[in-house]
């Protein structure tokens, strides 16, 4: 084990040094940023009606394959949750939005759906729901000037909801891939950020006050080999990583996700596995392993709205794909003693 740590704690290589130096004028611009905040989960939620909304939050790069065992486990058999959001990532080109319903048929309905080629996003809640949708808007942002030329489109997609009163923002997106593309996705996050909803910007209109950012981030691990990270992970150690990780990185930077807050990265890397099983990849890259999906949620409005995070892990048993779903299941609640005018219901 002391070999192990010898090897974790060597030093980042030059290129996040760079990146720390590029940086210095941003942040001495900006020294209140918050970065993520890590938060741990709850009790598991037993829908008792303690909670005004309850949401099950899904993300799943697909790699192109589906089969309907996965949809079914995807969905899973609780169906008391109020909202299902499910982001998608490098869809097939089948009718996904059609299969999700048929699973779904005896308890929820589509709300809304936003769909840019192979990057999806869904939102279900609970059949006669309708009555608590006050408007419903969707929008998608490209990013990159070859995306979708091979079917995979990079950018994101978007929904914004007000559901029994509370105004809900979800971003489902994915963005560019390999260890070295930092920068890169940095200022695909900030131009997603400023773009989405943009042509229907109304400076008189609510804002959200709940911002949920799902997708393949593509945030990898810097800093560590291969095997020293498998190690690691093979021997239930894999939170020791999270050092490692890029996104918490670059969030600490005040570069993305400044006020966002995320599950304790308790379970194991969700990328990348050989198809067809739960072991990470034997190719000839060998590929470190890497958190690259992730879900993070944001709250606007704390006097009135507070969110309490259950739950937040992989979803190992679903084995298409060479990336492992991530699921999150987060309830408001509602502080009617405030000032806030009335929440409708």
């Amino acid at each position: 084990m002391e070999g192990l740590c010898g090897i974790f704690c060597t030093r980042l290589s030059r290129k996040t040094n760079k990146r720390k130096t590029a940086a210095s004028i941003i942040d001495s611009d900006d020294r209140t940023h918050e970065g993520v905040r890590t938060v741990d989960t709850g009790n598991c939620c037993e829908f008792s009606g303690h909670s005004d909304v309850c949401l099950c939050i899904v993300t799943w790069n697909m790699n192109g394959q589906v089969s309907s065992e996965d949809i079914n486990k995807l969905v899973g058999k609780n169906r008391k949750l109020d909202l299902l959001v499910i982001g998608l990532q490098e869809v097939p080109r089948e009718n996904i939005a059609q299969l999700l319903k048929n699973v779904l048929a005896d308890t929820h309905i589509l709300l809304g759906e936003a769909i840019m080629q192979s990057l999806q996003l869904f939102v279900f809640g609970p059949k006669h729901s309708q009555q608590f949708v006050r408007g419903i808007k969707v929008d998608k942002q490209p990013v990159g000037g070859l995306g979708g030329l091979i079917g995979r489109k990079k950018g994101a997609v978007a929904i914004r909801i007000k559901y029994k009163g509370i105004q809900m923002l979800f971003v489902s997106c994915h963005l560019a891939a390999h260890v070295g593309n930092v920068e890169e996705r940095n200022d695909q996050f900030r131009h997603i950020s400023r773009s989405i909803f943009s042509k229907d910007w109304n400076p008189n209109a609510t804002p959200a006050q709940l911002t949920v950012w799902l997708g393949d981030f593509n945030y990898r691990l810097e800093g560590i080999n291969t095997f020293p990270a498998r190690d690691l992970i093979h021997e239930n150690l894999h939170e020791l990583l999270t050092s490692k990780d890029q996104l918490l990185q670059e969030a600490e930077r005040g570069q993305i996700f400044n006020g966002f807050r995320e599950g304790t990265l308790s379970f194991k890397p969700t990328y990348k596995y050989n198809i067809g099983s739960s072991n990470y990849d034997t190719s000839y890259k060998v590929r470190v392993p890497a958190w690259t999906d992730r879900i993070l949620f944001k709250i606007g409005d704390h006097d009135h709205i507070r969110a309490t995070l259950h739950c937040y892990d992989s979803m190992d048993t679903i084995s298409s794909s060479d990336h492992k779903p991530v699921k999150a299941h987060i309830c408001l609640s509602v502080n009617r003693q405030s000032s806030h005018p009335r929440m409708e219901q």
